[in-house]
């Protein structure tokens, strides 16, 4: 994923998970595999991976500080973002929290927090 797909992507109904990443990073690599595998089981869901460092713009603007870093939008909203690989059975427990999320009501949290 680059800078010019980000927000088109983002911006889709549906779920969004990206990982970003960088080929000198250990955490990245062994969390590679097990984003790898999450995305073949859902194919429901948009998992890209963004390389930090050929979109070093993309990834200075969304304030990456730390790899890897998951960041989860559904529906265009931010729902989750975290530094750190997380293991198999907590991403799938990520996946199944974003998916119960009562968008309506992102919505008007978002919608609050922003008056």
């Amino acid at each position: 994923m680059t800078l010019e797909t980000f927000q088109p992507t983002i911006e889709a109904d549906g779920i969004v998970l990206l990982d970003f990443w960088a080929s000198w990073c250990g955490p990245c690599r062994m969390f590679g595999p097990v984003f790898e595998k999450a995305s073949e089981a859902h194919s429901d869901i948009f998992f890209g991976k963004i390389d930090t460092e050929a979109e070093q713009q993309l990834a200075g603007s969304l304030g990456i500080q730390s790899i890897p870093t998951l960041m989860a939008f559904r529906d265009g909203i931010l729902v989750f973002n975290q530094p750190g690989a997380l293991p198999a059975a907590q991403l799938e427990e990520l996946i199944g929290a974003v998916e119960a999320l009562d968008m309506d009501d992102v919505r008007a949290q978002v919608a609050a927090a922003q008056q």
